[in-house]
């Protein structure tokens, strides 16, 4: 795309995102949500309270829920491992034993033999 059409193209995209701002301006629900955030903020600066002051004064289990919630996304326990997965090649007798299929040393058999091949190799396959 040549640098003018990229331009002209920005263009029309800079006056739809006007035409839409402009449109959202005039809707009163926007206006509403405006005039409460400003409402909002300035008795939160009032008081001096935070954001996160709020919401625990008005949902006490709000930060319980938080805390369980990023728990389980770094709990790793929850997991379920790989299967290990044992290979054996029938030209060296080398055995390489890996719960991934990115081992250096089994994808350097596939490069060099091809995966369908090393594939037919897998001696066990253990939970």
């Amino acid at each position: 795309m040549s640098l003018l059409n990229e331009y002209i193209l920005k263009e029309q995209q800079l006056k739809q995102l006007q035409e839409d701002l402009q449109r959202m301006e005039g809707d009163k629900r926007l206006k509403n949500e405006l005039e409460f955030k400003s409402k909002l903020e300035a008795l939160m600066n009032e008081f001096g309270k935070t954001p996160s002051d709020v919401i625990t004064l008005l949902d006490p289990n709000s930060d319980q829920r938080g805390n369980a919630a990023s728990k389980a996304a770094t709990s790793s326990s929850n997991r379920r491992k790989r299967r290990l997965k044992v290979y054996k090649n029938p030209h060296t007798g080398e055995v390489i034993e890996t719960r991934g299929g990115n081992h250096k040393g089994l994808r350097s058999w596939k490069d060099e033999y091809g995966e369908e091949t090393v594939e037919s190799w897998l001696e066990s396959q253990e939970s």
